[in-house]
């Protein structure tokens, strides 16, 4: 795993040998399927790939097609700067923006590991569809 920061954007990308594993565990599939996941932009979204190595960004809630976008930016491995203050860890908001909290407020803002945001993800989308009454698509 290779983190930091890729001109103004923080950057976690992930080592092609542990894509496939996150994507599961992340459950991925479940809501686009035929994509992997290679790592976060900005903590907030995911980058992914599609089967032709496109990349594109997702919102790590909800991971839903709509909010699916070409990613802006060309990743270079190269231009990656590391941050310690960041290393090891992923800003997850305790209540996702999409459910009304804020990007701003620091009582909104946790720092987590990897283990953490998984299980996070995994829970906030599977009660974005219940609320939402959305199907994953």
């Amino acid at each position: 795993m290779i983190e930091g920061w890729h001109d103004d954007d923080y950057l976690i990308l992930f080592d092609d040998t542990d894509v496939e594993d996150l994507t599961a565990r992340y459950g991925l599939a479940a809501y686009l399927a035929g994509y992997q996941i290679i790592g976060l932009c900005g903590w907030d979204d995911f980058i992914i790939r599609d089967l032709n190595g496109g990349l594109f960004s997702v919102p790590t809630v909800p991971m839903d097609r709509r909010y699916l976008r070409p990613l802006a930016f060309s990743i270079d491995r190269a231009k990656i700067v590391p941050d310690e203050r960041f290393s090891g860890k992923i800003k997850w908001y305790v209540q996702p923006v999409v459910f009304g909290g804020s990007p701003t407020a620091e009582d909104n803002i946790s720092w987590v590991d990897l283990p953490q945001h998984i299980e996070y993800v995994k829970w906030w989308n599977q009660k974005y569809r219940e609320v939402s009454g959305d199907k994953p698509k």
